[in-house]
């Protein structure tokens, strides 16, 4: 199971690598907790725990 650190810290590796972090660190509507970040292609990529 993964946990909020690991997903703000994907999410920061992704950005450093040159992907666009989209929205997020949240706590979604169903209360889980994510970002979202467009690769570098342009596709949306969901990090959630």
């Amino acid at each position: 199971m993964g946990s909020r650190e690991q997903v703000d810290a994907l999410a920061a590796w992704l950005r450093e690598d040159g992907c666009t972090v989209k929205s997020g660190p949240r706590v979604t509507e169903d209360g889980y907790y994510e970002s979202s970040v467009l690769d570098k292609e342009g596709n949306a990529i969901e990090i959630t725990v």
